[in-house]
């Protein structure tokens, strides 16, 4: 996510330090701006500046902290110790920083940034530099227009999105967990899926009818045991409560023959409610909220008929029902079932249907998606890559064809570069999480999960992605400030995936982070420490010898120390007679 910060303010309305506003105030009217210039510009001169302030203090004080007297009582002790203290000191050093680096190393894995630093800028730094001081008018509206702009930027780079081919959970992801023992999917997924259907299954009008009263509560159950149970009691007092059906095929159905079966009686309740919501729509607005929830039920169940049928391979019967939903609510594209049509398509090889379908919705007005930008360069890839070598093609250039091909390729990867590894087999797969963060690692995952099939059938087409896919980052050397065909990559996927994604996967990450330099700094460490370590145990002798060495050079620097001393002291009392005398 490209983050924007506050608008640039003026010089008179810099912020201050809120350490610093006593002092400053007391100054002349012309040197608050100046001094607050100064102290808020950072660089290396303010540090090698502060560098030499804080050697200058040391110096003037050197007296009252007795630096010389310390400093000869350290070097007498380190020579009188044994070579047995060097190899305990030099292990232990070594060991530690050896820790420290492991628990960085682990941090960064996980967290995405160094402890070290996060501890630095979090809590050192507000102690150091002090809070800013936003009590100036225009420095408050700025910082607050800045956050909201950047919340603003931050909801539409990182929306979540309904997968439009999730998997059910009683007879797919439950049976994951029984086979696997892990949780595939995650709580803050399943959170999203629960406001989901609170939102298209629940209206206000629910609390009048006994059975939609007890399913909006139901819905709202974080046990999968105790909304099954509110399911059956809706039943009990409602038979025909098409929302209790959808929930048991959801969650109860342990295959999808039983899930089918539970979702073809919701359909035939779903479809006398909905007759009669639609004759009472234009009453008041609760019957027209009513009507809303009806047709959202109605739309969810027969999509999923429609992909049981496709999991049970009666895939012209799913590709038809697809198409009658489509044409029967076509003001629900925002619910993505060409997604599913597309998939349907291409497991029957109708790749004129597949063309026809993107012809209609790879549209720059719609939201963009892996499923359209993959198929799209799929499609222009099956023309050449049963014939694609690329010795032939170093030899005599790129044909047309070829050219479109490639620049599919390279559009499909700069909207989504995670899926390459995936269609590639570098990296494993994972059961698809039931919402998907577009461009993100979860949407890679969706795609290659139903997608990959398709792509091993053409032959070469692999291949071909193979050969071409890295090329689009020499097209996009700053993917995270610029794009080429597509805005800039949000830098907040990272985060996002890893709340969808279970903690047994390892997400992938673009563009790749650098070390943070306390990783370097701590691996420096560890391997001069444990060098250290190694030549003490080897060369007792030798490095006790080294030691002391260093312990004579530095007594050797303090004796000529004391050689300049008494000119120097003898030189200030000159000067001082020489001014009582004028």
């Amino acid at each position: 996510m490209a983050e924007s910060g506050p608008s640039p303010v003026d010089g008179d309305a810099a912020p201050s330090s809120s350490s610093s506003s006593s002092s400053s105030s007391q100054l002349p009217s012309h040197c608050p701006r100046r001094w607050e210039r100064l102290r808020l510009a950072g660089g290396p001169w303010a540090r090698a500046l502060a560098l030499l302030a804080a050697l200058g203090l040391l110096y003037f004080l050197r007296g009252p902290l007795r630096l010389r007297d310390n400093l000869a009582a350290v070097t007498i002790f380190l020579s009188t110790l044994t070579p047995k203290f060097y190899v305990a000191l030099t292990g232990t050093s070594s060991l530690i920083s050896g820790l420290i680096f492991i628990f960085e190393w682990w941090y960064f894995r996980k967290y995405g940034t160094s402890f070290i630093e996060q501890v630095s800028v979090s809590h050192l730094r507000p102690l150091i530099g002090g809070a800013e001081n936003t009590n100036s008018p225009q420095a408050t509206f700025s910082a607050t227009s800045g956050e909201n702009e950047t919340s603003r930027q931050s909801l539409s780079e990182c929306k979540v999105w309904r997968n439009p081919l999730n998997l059910f959970r009683g007879a797919e992801y439950s049976r994951y967990t029984w086979v696997t023992g892990k949780e595939p999917l995650t709580y803050y997924d399943m959170n999203l899926s629960a406001q989901d259907h609170q939102t298209f299954f629940t209206c206000e009008t629910d609390s009048v009818r006994p059975s939609d009263a007890v399913m909006q509560k139901a819905w709202r159950e974080r046990n999968p045991q105790a909304r099954i149970k509110a399911a059956y009691q809706a039943l009990e007092l409602n038979n025909d409560c098409a929302t209790a059906y959808v929930l048991l095929a959801e969650e109860e159905a342990t295959t999808i023959v039983d899930a089918e079966k539970y979702f073809k009686q919701a359909l035939k309740a779903g479809e006398t409610i909905y007759r009669k919501s639609q004759h009472c729509s234009s009453q008041s607005p609760q019957h027209e909220a009513q009507f809303r929830r009806d047709t959202n039920v109605l739309v969810y169940v027969k999509r999923r008929l429609a992909m049981c049928a496709r999991k049970l391979g009666r895939i012209k019967e799913a590709v038809k029902m697809m198409r009658d939903l489509m044409k029967e609510f076509p003001l629900l594209s925002v619910l993505n079932i060409h997604e599913n049509l597309l998939e349907s398509l291409l497991e029957l090889q109708a790749y004129a249907d597949v063309q026809a379908v993107l012809a209609k919705y790879d549209d720059i007005s719609l939201p963009k998606s892996a499923a359209i930008c993959y198929t799209a360069a799929l499609l222009k890839a099956r023309a050449v890559s049963d014939r694609f070598s690329p010795e032939t093609a170093s030899r005599r250039g790129l044909s047309t064809a070829e050219i479109n091909a490639v620049e599919a390729i390279h559009r499909a990867v700069e909207f989504n570069p995670h899926v390459p590894k995936y269609l590639l087999e570098m990296k494993s797969l994972v059961l698809p999480p039931e919402h998907i963060l577009k461009r993100g690692d979860s949407e890679a995952v969706a795609y290659a999960f139903f997608h990959l099939q398709h792509w091993k059938r053409i032959e070469g087409a692999l291949n071909l992605l193979h050969c071409t896919w890295e090329g689009t980052f020499r097209m996009i050397p700053y993917p995270l400030e610029k794009g080429h065909l597509f805005y800039p990559y949000p830098s907040c996927t990272e985060t996002a995936d890893r709340e969808l994604l279970p903690t047994f996967h390892d997400v992938s990450v673009y563009p790749q982070k650098e070390l943070p330099f306390f990783i370097h700094f701590t691996a420096g460490l560890c391997s001069f420490t444990a060098m250290l370590a190694l030549l003490t145990h080897q060369f007792p002798e030798l490095m006790v010898i080294f030691a002391k060495a260093v312990s004579i050079d530095s007594t050797y620097l303090m004796y000529l120390y004391d050689m300049q001393k008494p000119p120097l002291e003898h030189y200030k009392l000159i000067q001082n007679n020489g001014h009582l005398k004028t």
